[in-house]
């Protein structure tokens, strides 16, 4: 392969870019900024630019060495109350041989890193608010002007929530990942070509591009979020460990998605973890349930 950058030794290379990585972890102030920017079909116009955002917390919740585990929590007022809501997970595997991929509506499938592709990279997956999988990609760390950054192969994502409850004529993005960290965080730039089934033939629609900065922020109840995790994550272990296991034993997750909440089981996942927080259900209970739910709305390839 090509010569790695800065003469750096892979073991010092490897221990850089698990820094990087460890660094995304923290207390937020999350900016989300997407911007449908270029038609590619004259019967498509471009929305309108879109700027949101919210407080997020991101804590390492499992770390092997060559396997980090990253999972966020939005910490949300409403009327005067605190709400968690469990968000997304990104998993980083250091020389992946395979990657859990988006394979088209309702289908995740394994495909393997060419070996030549392994050396010194990372695959990024990320997991939806129930732990299901979204997507995947891999690529490397490297330093260009000073900056330094992660960037994906181009990679399958299924709609975002805010796309699908709109019904578009695209149903799925083609897309390059960047994480790049900052003086007083990071940032996730996603370069997004949204695809779409066109007379039997996917097609492109529209270009966008989303700009989802992280800020070091503590002045909101991240509390609340680490007592969220500390009770209910015995439970999400669980959750996790079923989607695994189907992806093991199946070469893939097959399950059907709705506009509203991502899986059809999603909303259920979800509140079984509100439900343990407020003692409202016990963690056995709800374990055997999740796994029961997962069983049977995943299918077989």
């Amino acid at each position: 392969g090509r010569p790695h950058q800065h003469g750096q030794d892979p073991i010092e290379r490897a221990r850089s870019d698990r820094a990087d990585i460890l660094a995304m972890a923290g207390n937020y102030k999350v900016r989300f900024d997407m911007q449908e920017s270029t038609a590619w079909r004259t019967d498509y116009t471009p929305l309108d630019r879109k700027i949101s955002g919210g407080h997020e917390v991101v804590r390492v919740i499992e770390d092997t060495g060559r396997h980090i585990m990253l999972q966020h929590l939005l910490v949300v007022e409403h009327e005067g109350k605190t709400h968690i809501i469990k968000h997304w997970r990104q998993d980083w595997d250091f020389e992946p041989a395979r990657v859990l991929v988006y394979a088209g509506p309702d289908t995740w499938k394994w495909e393997e890193v060419p070996e030549r592709m392994r050396k010194g990279r990372w695959s990024q997956t990320v997991y939806q608010v129930d732990d299901s999988p979204r997507y995947g990609g891999w690529g490397e760390f490297t330093t260009t002007g000073g900056v330094r950054r992660w960037r994906s192969n181009w990679t399958w994502r299924p709609l975002a929530r805010r796309d699908a409850v709109r019904h578009p004529v695209y149903d799925r993005y083609l897309s390059i990942n960047r994480h790049q960290n900052t003086p007083d965080g990071w940032i996730h730039w996603q370069d997004n070509m949204k695809m779409g089934l066109i007379g039997g033939e996917l097609r492109p629609v529209v270009q966008e591009y989303v700009l989802n900065s992280y800020t070091r922020f503590d002045g909101y109840d991240v509390k609340a979020a680490d007592d969220y995790w500390a009770k209910t994550k015995g439970y999400w272990a669980a959750v996790r460990a079923a989607w695994a296991g189907v992806a093991e034993a199946r070469g893939g997750i097959g399950i059907k998605e709705e506009a509203e909440t991502g899986t059809v089981i999603s909303a259920r996942l979800l509140d079984m973890g509100t439900q343990i927080v407020e003692g409202k259900l016990g963690e056995a209970k709800a374990i055997t349930e999740a796994k029961a739910l997962i069983e049977k709305t995943t299918r077989p390839f």
